[in-house]
């Protein structure tokens, strides 16, 4: 046994998987959290893409087209899988992928932490089979608890909410093993301030109320003409519409609404946006994919959520979480989404109470900030822990 220093940086292996934006954006979050408090040994990998590049790609592809084009099927499998155990057959199968590549990483890399941003694990699966021990920790990256992420050999998680903190102590996850950190972010979003700067860059009137319209990374929320036609019926409203990566949607869109000057000045047509929450903060409200991410920006910027028929399984879960709370509103038809954002934006009591209940869900703080001092926290326990260790061997030799 060797004596840790104490004065080290831990270095952090963050493991990610690449089926959709919000797992990568929060392994990003907290290795630029690491790096703000001077540590840059941050590493991150997408295990599954690493050990299985084939499988991964026909994995994901089939994740993005059952999700896009078979959402029943795609729920169907999210709630069969829900009460999975960690040790079942098709639970064992899932945390086996990406085992041997493990290995190798940990041999090349010897991280001191192993954050999971998504639950595949491999890691944990090997600790009591081999004498690879660095901790592992898992963030949850939605409001809703799969048993996916469940697994005895994690040591801590992190969570959006009290009620997910409740939820894992149900299923015998000891409470001082759950942190409610929130779900991370990158910086910004409570910085950001409306200003005249910002409205000439974005293209928007200070005068007029926002709707900030995401149809997600890959730009596939449904009826967006329809839900646009209605919005603008009244002449008060102005739309800023982001297609995410979606190219073509962006430019038919730009051209249906382009060539009408009645419209043109009040729809704003806008593709990747990457710093999103400067948009936020001009807009009186956000139209969205429930994703998780997605839903802690707005929470974060103070936005009350509409959500346009959330895809089964995790997405829908969201949605009717934050709908339970009073912060989000859940529609099916266009008709009744126009409809629900009219009425809050019609009557400024119904809009602040809306903003009153996004409030209650905001944590004080940055969620990647509160993460990493735990880990740094953790890690420094450990330290201690195992130097005195150390010396009570030393002792003992002697």
């Amino acid at each position: 046994m060797t004596r840790i220093n104490s004065n080290l940086q831990p270095k952090m292996l963050i493991l990610y998987a690449s089926y959709g934006e919000g797992h990568l954006q929060v392994a990003r979050a907290i290795k630029s959290a690491m790096e703000a408090r001077g540590n840059h040994r941050t590493v991150m990998v997408d295990l599954m893409a690493e050990s299985h590049p084939w499988l991964n790609e026909v994995t994901r592809r089939f994740y993005m087209k059952s999700y896009t084009h078979m959402p029943s099927l795609y729920g169907w499998m999210y709630d069969f899988t829900k009460p999975m155990k960690h040790d079942s057959l098709f639970g064992g199968l899932l945390h086996s992928f990406g085992r041997d590549k493990i290995k190798r990483i940990l041999a090349a890399e010897q991280p001191d932490v192993v954050v999971h941003t998504f639950p595949s694990f491999a890691l944990p699966g090997l600790k009591k089979r081999t004498n690879l021990h660095p901790p592992s920790y898992a963030v949850v990256t939605d409001f809703d608890l799969h048993r996916r992420w469940v697994h005895p050999s994690i040591e801590r998680y992190y969570v959006a909410t009290e009620d997910l903190k409740a939820e894992l102590v149900q299923l015998g996850i000891p409470g001082g093993s759950v942190t409610v950190s929130g779900i991370p972010l990158k910086a910004g979003f409570r910085a950001a301030a409306p200003s005249p700067e910002l409205y000439d860059r974005f293209g928007l009137r200070a005068a007029r109320p926002v709707v900030l319209i995401m149809a997600g990374a890959e730009g596939v929320m449904p009826d967006l003409d329809r839900i646009c036609e209605g919005l603008l019926q009244d002449s008060r409203v102005q739309i800023a519409l982001v297609c995410g990566r979606n190219a073509s949607l962006k430019e038919s869109m730009e051209k249906r609404y382009g060539s009408r000057p009645e419209h043109r000045s009040r729809l704003r047509v806008y593709g990747y946006v990457e710093h999103i929450h400067e948009l936020m903060a001009l807009s009186s409200c956000l139209v969205t994919k429930p994703g998780g991410v997605t839903l802690s920006e707005a929470i974060a910027a103070g936005l009350p959520l509409f959500t346009y028929r959330p895809v089964p399984g995790q997405e829908k879960q969201n949605a009717l979480y934050l709908a339970s709370k009073g912060a989000a509103s859940v529609a099916y038809e266009p008709e009744e989404l126009t409809g629900q954002i009219l009425q809050l934006l019609a009557e400024p009591e119904l809009l602040e109470a809306g903003r009153a209940c996004v409030r209650q869900l905001q944590a004080a703080g940055s969620a990647a900030d509160r993460l990493v001092l735990d880990v740094l926290s953790n890690y420094r326990i450990m330290v201690k822990a195992s130097n005195i260790e150390l010396d009570k061997e030393l002792v003992r030799a002697y």
